[in-house]
C-alpha cells in the first residue's frame, strides 16, 4: 500500500472524530480483537477471519476517556512516522508516549502492553498492519539458502545462502516495496520451529543437498516471517512445509502458519498459507523410528492445550490431527525435534527429513 493511501485512511479516522466532537458525541469505534468468540472458521479456503464486532469509546464515558485519548495519540504518532518515512519499534512507541503531558504529573502510558494494545485496535479500525503505518517489532525468524532479496529502498542487495551460517535475520515488515525477491534456487521452504534444529541443518547443508530454503521460526512464527513465507508460496509457488516439536505448542505453530491465529485473524488472507504441510514431530514417528526412549512426559498443562486444540472448529472435523491428539493423550507422552538426534546428529537431515519428503509423508 502506497504511503498516501496510508496517510489518507489515518486522517478519514482523525475527520470522524472531529465530526462526532462537532455533534457533541465524540466517539472512537474500533473493531474488536479476536477471540475464540468473534472470529469464524472458513474451512472452504481453511482460514481463520475476523467477525466484525465492532466496539466504541466515548470521550465523556470516565472508563473510556484514557484509551480514547490514547487511540488519538498512537493515530498521531503513526501519521508523522509515515510522512517523515521512519519506523519506530513498539518500545519506542511506548516511550515516546509515555509522558505527553508535561503539566501535570500522570503519565499517557504507565506500561507497554497499554501502547501495545491500542496499536492492535488501531491497525484493525484502519484496516492496515502496524507496519504498514510504520510501527514495528523485533525481528523473529531467520532465513538461509539460495534466494536473493533486494531492498529497493538502499539499492542492497544480497543472497541469503552468502551470509555465513547465520542466515538473514528476517524484519517484521516484507512488503514488495520493501523486500524484493529477486531470484530463487529452491524446491521447497521448510520451516523449523527451533533455531538449533535450524543451525543442525545448516551445518549438514540440508539447504544445497535438497535445493531447499530453510526458515527458522524461534517459537511462533512472527508477522514478518509468516508473511514472508506466504509470499514465497504465492508470488513464487513454493510448497511450504512445517517442522516443529510433537506437542500441542509445536502443532500449533503449524497451524498458525496455515490457517492464521485469533489475534490476527483480521489479517490472515495476507498472513496465512492454508496449504502448508505439516512433517512432524508426530506421534507416528515416535512408533516409526523407535523414539520411544525419548518421549517426554505429557504435563498437565499440555493435556489441556490438546484438549483445547481438539476443539477447535478447524481440527474438529480433521480426522487425522484427531487421531494425532489422540495419541498424545493416551500414551501421555510429547516430543522434541532435538530427540531424533538420539539416532545420530546427521539423523535428521540425512534420513528423517528427505525421506519423509521424499513420500509426501504429511499432515494437513
Amino acid at each position: 500500500m502506497q504511503k498516501e493511501e496510508v496517510i489518507r485512511k489515518i486522517a478519514e479516522l482523525a475527520e470522524k472524530i472531529y465530526e462526532n466532537f462537532d455533534l457533541g458525541n465524540p466517539v472512537i469505534e474500533f473493531v474488536i480483537r479476536g477471540n475464540i468468540k468473534t472470529i469464524e472458521y472458513d474451512s472452504n479456503r481453511d482460514l481463520i477471519k475476523l467477525k466484525k464486532t465492532v466496539g466504541r469509546r466515548e470521550f465523556f464515558n470516565l472508563g473510556h476517556v484514557r484509551k480514547f485519548t490514547q487511540t488519538i495519540l498512537i493515530a498521531s504518532l503513526a501519521k508523522e512516522l509515515v510522512e517523515k518515512d521512519k519506523t519506530a519499534s513498539l518500545r519506542e512507541v511506548y516511550y515516546q508516549l509515555k509522558h505527553t503531558i508535561p503539566i501535570i504529573n500522570e503519565n499517557t502510558f504507565e506500561e507497554q502492553y497499554e501502547s501495545d494494545a491500542v496499536i492492535e485496535d488501531l491497525e484493525r479500525t484502519l484496516g492496515l498492519i502496524r507496519e504498514q503505518i510504520h510501527i514495528k517489532a523485533d525481528r523473529r525468524g531467520i532465513l538461509y539458502g539460495d534466494i536473493t532479496l533486494k531492498d529497493p529502498k538502499r539499492g542492497d542487495e544480497w543472497n541469503c545462502s552468502k551470509l555465513g551460517t547465520g542466515g538473514w535475520s528476517i524484519p517484521s515488515k516484507v512488503e514488495p516495496e520493501d523486500i524484493q525477491i529477486v531470484d530463487i534456487n529452491a524446491d521447497y521452504v521448510l520451516v523449523i520451529e527451533k533455531k538449533a534444529l535450524f543451525d543442525r541443518l545448516i551445518e549438514e547443508r540440508f539447504a544445497e543437498k535438497n535445493r531447499a530454503l530453510l526458515i527458522a521460526a524461534e517459537g511462533q512464527a512472527g508477522r514478518g516471517t509468516r508473511r514472508l513465507i506466504h509470499r514465497l508460496r504465492y508470488e513464487h509457488n513454493l510448497p511450504i512445509i512445517v517442522f516443529t516439536d510433537g506437542d500441542p505448542w509445536g502443532f500449533y505453530i503449524y497451524s498458525v502458519i496455515k490457517r492464521g491465529s485469533m489475534k490476527l485473524s483480521h489479517f490472515s488472507e495476507q498472513l496465512a498459507t492454508p496449504d502448508a504441510k505439516f512433517v512432524g514431530m508426530t506421534m507416528d514417528d515416535v512408533d516409526d523410528y523407535d523414539l520411544w526412549r525419548v518421549t517426554m512426559k505429557l504435563k498437565p498443562i499440555d493435556e489441556k492445550r490438546v484438549k483445547e486444540l481438539m476443539n477447535y472448529p478447524w481440527f474438529k472435523n480433521n480426522q487425522k490431527w484427531q487421531e494425532q491428539f489422540k495419541k498424545m493423550l493416551d500414551w501421555k507422552i510429547k516430543i522434541e525435534q532435538d530427540a531424533l538426534a538420539s539416532k545420530s546428529l546427521e539423523f535428521v537431515a540425512e534420513k528423517y527429513l528427505p525421506e519423509k519428503i521424499r513420500e509426501q509423508d504429511f499432515l494437513t
